[in-house]
């Protein structure tokens, strides 16, 4: 477990012998603080925590670091040059450490600490399916290795670093999220994790309006690759179905494995049969080995989910007794979650957020239910150079797939066209500029026995029209 010598020597270079306090793990929000914790507290433009540094020692923890000078109660030891005042002594707990960026002290401990540990990392970075993959192949790691994996969305240059400080002896494996947003951002969160394994999901459209094009999106998350060690350590485990993906292959010293559904790959799979909400069957292969398959994941799209997870336990040296079992076995949850509505409709609740790459393959799945297929679709953001092919995209397949298509925003607008364009019947088309000008028609329109695919961009807070067409509890 990190201790507060730890923290002293990661800052200021000097180990303080006695330093001996636990900490049980850092946060950067006051309200999450448990007790023995660090509070990092970051000058947010919306939130400065500065203002709450009393709040989380009261809830439990007994060191803040801190970079404005702050009143409070509690002792203060300035480190802001990097060094320990002459004739420190260390004060009681609680106490403040006094930095001169407490966003860059956070990233330096876990720096330092991620180097004391022998473990083994496994990243994940992709356009979609990051989070799924994750659960899942922690599922199967943990069938012998006892596992840390990234809780929720965090994965950028704030939340990496607070699993990292997470960890202590007793871990086996991590299994870390990465984001992308900026180029070097994965590069910065590889010297922090230092992965041995990663693995590539796909290359989307998603956040083009930063990146400018899927190249330079590609460009991104091949820095997982570029960073891993050498073979055999370094392991990629890449997506022989984008072609992306695939050609990353030459960017890395690390050795490949290939998964996806063409022969060529080394991990692959056929003869997929989605069951709808009673999970997926198919056939994996790996050389000369042929596995029939039950998993309960939602969507035929959910196959590369399980073969990455698989190809991840395979390169760590799990037994297919031991992967199958911890896909079979497995509690992962998609973000996608089957609900009821109060005149018995199936919503899909896939509102956690969307892409051009997410929504084909939500209305990929919306196909294979029985009943009357609805699709509520609102704005996709921060596509960039691709937001009108990409909204063109998903109204051609909706198209093909939905009897009643509800779009929602200025930008969804876009689906709606292109879906009439293939000659979709402008009657079976609704038009809403806002999330709540849609509930009344959903409320008075859906019948028992339809199938609702609810699904847009996070910031249009479209979870909204599921929590007013659920089943009161």
């Amino acid at each position: 477990m990190l201790i507060l010598a730890d923290v002293l020597e990661a800052l200021t270079n000097t180990r303080l012998e006695g330093a001996s306090l636990n900490i049980s793990e850092a946060s950067v929000d006051s309200r999450q603080v448990l007790p023995a914790s660090m509070f990092v507290a970051l000058p947010d433009e919306q939130v400065d925590q500065h203002a709450s540094v009393d709040q989380a020692f009261k809830n439990g923890a007994q060191l803040a670091v801190i970079q404005k000078d702050i009143s409070s109660k509690y002792p203060v030891v300035d480190i802001r040059s990097g060094k320990l005042p002459e004739s420190f002594v260390l004060p009681q707990q609680p106490f403040c450490l006094w930095v001169e960026d407490s966003l860059i002290s956070l990233q330096k401990i876990a720096h330092y600490w991620r180097r004391k540990l022998d473990i083994r990392v496994i990243a994940i970075t992709g356009s979609v399916g990051k989070s799924t993959t994750k659960e899942l192949a922690t599922e199967v790691l943990e069938q012998r290795y006892r596992t840390l994996k990234s809780p929720g969305k965090v994965n950028n240059k704030v939340g990496l670093p607070l699993s990292l400080l997470r960890l202590g002896a007793g871990y086996q494996r991590a299994v870390l999220e990465m984001s992308y947003t900026d180029p070097g951002e994965i590069t910065f969160l590889c010297d922090l994790a230092l992965p041995q394994v990663g693995v590539i999901t796909n290359i989307g459209s998603w956040h083009a309006e930063r990146a400018g094009s899927q190249e330079e999106i590609a460009k991104g998350k091949a820095e997982l690759v570029q960073a891993l060690p050498p073979a055999p350590e370094g392991i990629a485990v890449l997506n022989y179905d984008d072609p992306w993906v695939r050609q990353m292959a030459s960017m890395t010293k690390a050795s490949v494995i290939y998964y996806g559904l063409d022969p060529k790959a080394d991990l692959w799979a056929d003869q997929i049969e989605s069951q709808g909400l009673e999970g997926i069957f198919f056939r994996m292969h790996y050389r000369n080995e042929v596995l029939h398959m039950h998993v309960p994941l939602i969507g035929r799209y959910s196959v590369h989910t399980a073969l990455r997870a698989a190809a991840v336990g395979l390169v760590e040296g799990l037994s297919w007794a031991e992967i199958v079992y911890g896909l079979q076995a497995s509690h992962t949850q998609l973000r996608m979650v089957a609900i009821h509505t109060q005149n018995g409709a199936l919503i899909l609740d896939d509102t956690y957020n969307a892409s051009p790459e997410s929504t084909l393959a939500a209305l990929n799945l919306l196909s294979e239910m029985d009943g009357r297929k609805v699709a509520v679709l609102g704005d996709m953001l921060e596509l960039g150079q691709y937001e009108q092919i990409g909204h063109e995209m998903v109204g051609f397949r909706a198209a093909e797939v939905c009897d009643l298509l509800i779009v929602v925003g200025e930008r969804a607008a876009m689906i709606a066209i292109a879906a009439h364009q293939t000659g979709f019947p402008q009657e079976s088309i609704q038009i809403f500029q806002t999330v709540l000008g849609s509930i009344p028609y959903l409320q008075a329109h859906l019948t028992e026995g339809d199938v609702v695919l609810i699904k847009g961009s996070r910031g249009l807070r479209m979870d909204r029209i599921v929590s007013a067409l659920e089943v009161a509890e």
